[in-house]
């Protein structure tokens, strides 16, 4: 039988989403614990791979188990797993699907936010990104724009990354300003590693008028990765939303 498993977490003390050698990520701690209480060992595949220090509001990942569960086997798993797992993970729910329904590929869209601060905030700091010169947000949308649609985001990406290509159906791209916080969302069929920071990295440099509108159109049909500006830190991306066909 396969399961999802729905979850949050708040990805300050992990090495990102997927296993690595000698660095703790929310995969490993996941699996680990889920072996424990069901007594055997559990793979879990992933809805994707957020980076060192990425959040995920909303994150789905799948994993195969011999026993057909109830609705109060349920209850209990996530009472069970949320009672060891440490306060930065929590499993919301867990749920049966069918045997061909995938975390990763049965995916249909994944949406991103970015905050970014322009003020000093002592309750914000640690999940915004503070910013010390003023953002023309009409710019930034303006370059925005030029995301939309499916296209190759080589310049984007981060090198050497395996994937078959870098292709991405981008639906949404836009920031909106709520008193001194910007927040960029982005929707997509996919991302690319390290993707939205180094958007967002970009679109900082269009606001602050270091990079004009058409320098930004120029630089994604380049296709080059050297042209794309620094990449926004990690601490204030989250995964906001993760869509399946199967769950409308």
């Amino acid at each position: 039988m396969r399961y999802f498993i729905e979850l949050a977490y708040n990805g300050t003390p992990f090495f990102g989403w997927q296993r690595q050698p000698n660095e703790i990520t929310v995969q490993e701690v996941l699996e680990n614990t889920l072996s424990t209480i069901l007594k055997t060992q559990i793979e879990i595949v992933g809805c994707g791979r957020t980076d060192t220090g990425v959040h995920a509001k909303q994150f789905f990942a799948h994993f195969d188990y011999h026993y057909l569960l109830s609705d109060n086997d349920f209850n209990r798993l996530v009472y069970k797993l949320n009672s060891l797992l440490p306060k930065e993970i929590v499993v919301c729910k867990i749920f049966p699907v069918a045997e061909e329904i995938h975390a990763r590929f049965s995916a249909v869209e994944r949406t991103y936010s970015y905050y970014v601060i322009t003020e000093k905030n002592p309750f914000s700091f640690p999940y915004t990104y503070r910013f010390f010169e003023k953002l023309d947000i009409e710019l930034m949308n303006s370059a925005a724009s030029f995301l939309l649609g499916e296209q190759d985001f080589t310049t984007f990406s981060k090198l050497h990354s395996n994937v078959n290509n870098n292709f991405c159906n981008v639906k949404v791209a836009f920031w909106e300003q709520q008193n001194e916080q910007f927040i960029f969302k982005i929707t997509s069929n996919r991302f690319l590693r390290n993707m939205v920071r180094s958007i967002v990295g970009s679109l900082l440099f269009v606001g602050k008028g270091k990079m004009s509108v058409d320098d930004f159109q120029n630089i994604l049909q380049q296709k080059n990765r050297n042209k794309a500006r620094v990449s926004a830190p990690a601490h204030a991306l989250f995964l906001e939303e993760v869509k399946y066909e199967f769950m409308k």
